[in-house]
């Protein structure tokens, strides 16, 4: 057998899940790598503002055609002609130049705009990372639920083969008809099919956890921990007004919306800004000449002033635009904001409605337990036929689906209520 056949599957904890997919899946990646590049960007308005400097070197030989430049020379007598081309000249030159913005108000407010671009970038890599902390619990909850199916059906099946065996004991004693030994035969049948279709389920709900986590399907890992009450848990409150105040100091989508709004004003600021004259200083330094051995030192200082006049209307044309993605952006926070409190109550009603599930599918699954272990014991003694067990474990099976999904719905809405809250990073 090779190793990657023997090597046994990786098993994770919730809170190891949602730190895999926070921080590992392609989605978290991307964001990621977004928000790296809104950094980039502030860097790039920030040059603007900073010196520049730069060097060259050249050296040249030239001819030059005085026709060609529009300099004609009279003929004097007795003076030689002036020839048309002249040369050739040679020039040497190395400088070096610096140049810096004095006063450039509209680049200063472009570098305030790619900060708050880069504040928004680093928010949506937070909520993509929220997002995918909720969909890495979520898989592995399917996938713990899954193997909870797998064990309900294997207990199912110890009990129908049970069945069987006390059906075949009394038929061979003569106390028990041979169509219980036949019902017996079809139920353990039944829930060898069931087996099959459980493991199946299992099987594939892993690999659907491994995508979500963003490894390679092959690994398939499997939940370390049972389906069981306390699972996905949070530090949330159940109290509406204090969880709802969590949520909106902390949906990291939100923040990001505020920060697209802050950097339209500041963009908007900057087009308006263009009005006003900039002022830029230069200076460079170099040595010149026809060769290297007779060339000399020059320098130039010069300070301008560039003052912006009329420029088509397009400067008015892009301030408009702008104020109206202002106020797109004020209406998606504030719809973003009633998004964030309808999340938190449809998780806070979620959450009451599977702990009061949890409870009934508790009661269900004790009944539908003494259910069967009664209608045994009548068979047992021979009171009654093995129909009654087979409905009893017919019950007894749907009970304990019942309460398997219970026990996921309450998991999951306590997932929601955190992905609600902005705080499914610190699922576990």
């Amino acid at each position: 057998m090779s190793g990657a056949a023997s090597a046994a599957p990786m098993r994770l904890t919730l809170a190891e899940a949602v730190r895999i997919a926070a921080g590992e899946s392609p989605a978290a990646r991307i964001a990621a790598l977004r928000s790296d590049q809104a950094e980039r960007r502030v860097g790039q308005s920030r040059g603007a503002l900073l010196p520049s400097l730069t060097g060259s070197a050249s050296t040249s030989n030239r001819t030059f055609n005085l026709k060609a430049q529009g300099i004609p020379f009279p003929s004097i007598p007795g003076v030689p002609r002036t020839p048309d081309v002249i040369g050739p000249i040679n020039n040497v030159d190395a400088r070096v130049r610096v140049t810096q913005t004095v006063l450039d108000l509209p680049s200063w407010q472009k570098w305030r705009a790619a900060g708050f671009g880069a504040r928004a970038g680093r928010a949506d890599q937070d909520a993509a990372a929220e997002a995918a902390a909720q969909a890495g619990a979520l898989a592995w909850l399917r996938a713990a639920r899954a193997g909870a199916l797998v064990s309900a059906r294997q207990q199912e099946l110890g009990l129908a083969l049970e069945l069987l065996r006390l059906a075949r004991e009394q038929q061979a004693a003569g106390v028990s008809p041979a169509i219980d030994t036949t019902r017996a035969s079809t139920q353990a049948a039944a829930s060898r099919g069931a087996l099959l279709v459980a493991e199946n389920q299992r099987d594939r709900t892993r690999l659907d956890l491994a995508r979500a986590l963003g490894m390679d399907p092959a690994s398939a890992p499997e939940p370390a921990d049972s389906l069981g009450d306390a699972s996905a848990a949070t530090d949330v409150p159940t109290e509406q007004a204090a969880a709802l105040a969590l949520a909106l100091s902390h949906r990291a989508d939100l923040m990001g919306e505020g920060a697209r709004v802050q950097r339209a004003r500041a963009e908007k600021a900057a087009t308006s800004l263009e009005r006003l004259p900039r002022v830029d200083a230069a200076a460079d330094w170099g040595l010149s000449g026809q060769h290297t051995s007779d060339w000399q030192d020059t320098r130039t200082y010069a300070l301008g002033v560039t003052m912006p006049l009329l420029d088509g209307g397009r400067r008015e044309a892009r301030v408009g635009e702008q104020e109206a993605l202002i106020r797109e952006s004020a209406v998606r926070e504030r719809d973003l904001r009633d998004q964030v409190a309808a999340d938190v109550r449809a998780a806070l009603l979620d959450l009451a409605s599977g702990r009061e599930q949890r409870s009934v599918a508790a009661e269900q699954l004790r009944l539908a337990e003494e259910e069967v272990a009664q209608a045994s014991e009548r068979f047992t003694n021979g009171v009654a036929g093995n129909i009654e067990v087979i409905n009893a474990q017919a019950s007894l099976l749907h009970a304990h689906d019942t309460e398997i999904d219970a026990r996921f719905t309450l998991a999951a809405a306590r997932v929601a209520l955190a992905r609600a809250a902005g705080i499914a990073r610190q699922l576990h």
